[in-house]
């Protein structure tokens, strides 16, 4: 409703200071209760029962709706419930949230509910709220783990916001191209609001064709980033930094570098946990009356079929006993004493750690889902991109050679690290904190077990991607890899990092099947670390290669 947001300010709302709030939202009601009132006599003398809410009045109900569920600050919840029951009095149909919380996968009652978190948390929620302008779905599901999601908010914040070498409507655009390239409109939603916001041009969402042709010459590095990373050479980077006209400075392009890994792993994310539409977005509202069943026939067509079949266990899947899950845990925890003993031991020669490594590495070329299937990019995400048949899939489908990446000749922490910092100031900092939190981020839990020492299983699955990647770490034997992850766990880590567009409930329930949702979440963690880690590792070792 915004130019008529000219009347709708909603910045005001982000304030910290609750008498700047009340003022906004007092502003905010009269303008929207003038509309209301327009649209309902307007109804009136042309006879019509029910009137809707057009003139850009639906949009502001809607996020007056995701501001009364999702805001941390108790006044701008109860004040926007008060705005929609007033309009509701004018026979205007109010909208209500389709779905049930933040995520697909996790029932609410178990998440974190707006409202009910601690004094940390709100903290967190309070500093996301103001520098968003929203409290999200993805923070929502993070806040599971505080500790990593202040870290993550904090290094978001400072990539699209604060001083640095591109312009703010860029670093939006580039988390729209990285997002879409694994079709995450969730993502893509959110930034193409926000490259509005602050003045973006809307012809160049029409498609990538549309933006600058400096902007239009990102997308080779953001398809290989995305998909296929050990294929980035110093050539590619060369043709970026000297075009002409349209040429990338080395601190612009360390900027957008950032940007679409952060992009890529945070569309992993999004897939992994099941991230839901926010509120306020399309398929996260509906103005249509519930059914005496809570959902009707037009939320079934847009692919919402209520709480019940939501959380329900998949078609043809039989539950699995409690005893059988608590037998899981039992046997893998088991398995980690055994290889702590073995290490204790032996240690296997070099030559027998090589062949492990390659063995692990070609054997996860061929990890796929049973539901593998292509899908088609949908059209209004794939024009933010261009060649959409090219993906991670196609390479292992040819039987092509992921070649070797040894870590110890170009690392995040010998290389990468300082190469960032010297062209992005803090940034480095920022991402090494990010990257050691997820790491190292334990509770000595295992589902109900405690004081358990859980390092031997993240390397495990850190390692798991980074070879995936082809990266290999000399003094890790692969052999724990097969003997700590099981095949569904396997399918779940590849297809979230490679191609998180196709992740299911399915493959998310099928894994870990008695461990606690936060260590699902905390799963996913490792694998947006470690995927992101991975790709700046190959663009920042081409970057070197090109500067030396």
């Amino acid at each position: 409703m915004e130019e008529r947001e000219g009347e709708v300010r909603w910045d005001g709302l982000c304030s910290r200071d609750a008498a700047a709030r009340h003022a906004a939202l007092d502003t905010i009601g009269q303008a929207v209760l003038r509309r209301a009132e327009s649209i309902a006599s307007g109804a009136a003398a042309d006879g019509l029962p029910v009137p809707a809410a057009r003139d850009g009045l639906g949009e502001a109900l809607a996020r007056l709706l995701m501001l009364s569920k999702r805001c941390p600050f108790p006044d701008v919840r109860e004040r926007s419930e008060a705005i929609l029951s007033g309009v509701q009095e004018l026979g205007i149909r109010i909208p209500r949230p389709l779905g049930h919380g933040p995520s697909r996968f996790i029932p609410e009652k178990e998440t974190i509910q707006v409202g009910k978190e601690d004094a940390t948390m709100h903290t967190l929620f309070a500093e996301s709220f103001a520098t968003l302008g929203r409290l999200d779905n993805v923070t929502l599901v993070m806040v599971f783990h505080p500790q990593y999601l202040e870290s993550f908010l904090k290094t978001q914040h400072y990539l699209l916001q604060m001083d640095g070498p591109l312009p703010l409507h860029y670093r939006h655009y580039i988390g729209i191209m990285a997002a879409a390239r694994h079709q995450c409109s969730y993502l893509v939603n959110l930034h193409v609001n926000d490259f509005l916001h602050v003045g973006g041009d809307p012809k160049w969402l029409n498609g990538l064709e549309n933006a600058p042709q400096k902007l239009q010459n990102l997308g080779e590095l953001n398809k290989m980033l995305a998909h296929r990373p050990w294929l980035i050479t110093k050539e590619h980077i060369e043709q970026l930094l000297k075009t002409e006209e349209n040429s990338w400075s080395l601190a612009e392009l360390i900027h957008a570098v950032v940007l679409l890994t952060h992009y890529h792993s945070l569309a992993s994310f999004t897939f992994g946990c099941g991230i839901s539409p926010e509120i306020d977005c399309e398929g996260g509202h509906t103005f249509r009356p519930p059914s005496v069943s809570n959902y009707c026939i037009c939320d079934i067509t847009n692919g919402y079929h209520g709480v019940d079949e939501i959380h329900a266990s998949p078609a043809g899947i039989i539950p699995v006993s409690s005893t059988e899950s608590v037998c899981e845990v039992e046997a893998l925890m088991e398995k980690m004493k055994q290889l702590q003993e073995c290490r204790d031991e032996e240690e296997a020669s070099q030559e027998e750690m090589a062949t492990r490594f390659e063995r692990e590495k070609r054997e996860s070329m061929f990890v796929c889902s049973s539901e593998d299937e292509e899908s088609a990019a949908t059209r209004d995400v794939s024009r933010h991109f261009e060649d959409t048949s090219y993906g991670y899939k196609d390479f292992s489908r040819h039987g092509m050679h992921v070649p070797t990446f040894r870590a110890q000749d170009y690392s995040w922490e010998d290389h990468g690290y300082s190469l960032v910092n010297r062209l992005y100031p803090d940034v480095g900092q920022l991402l090494d904190e990010k990257f050691h939190i997820a790491y190292n981020l334990t509770y000595n839990t295992m589902a109900m077990h405690k004081d358990v020492d859980t390092s031997m299983l993240r390397r495990a699955i850190w390692n798991y991607i980074h070879c995936m990647f082809g990266i290999r770490y000399d003094d890790y034997d692969y052999g724990e890899i097969n003997q700590l992850l099981d095949r569904s766990f396997k399918v779940y880590i590849k297809t979230v990092v490679c191609t998180p567009e196709k992740t299911t409930k399915r493959m998310y329930d099928s894994f870990w099947r008695q461990f606690e949702h936060s260590e699902k979440v905390h799963v996913n963690l490792l694998l947006v670390e470690a995927r992101m880690q991975a790709e700046l590792l190959y663009a920042l070792r081409a970057i070197t290669r090109y500067m030396t």
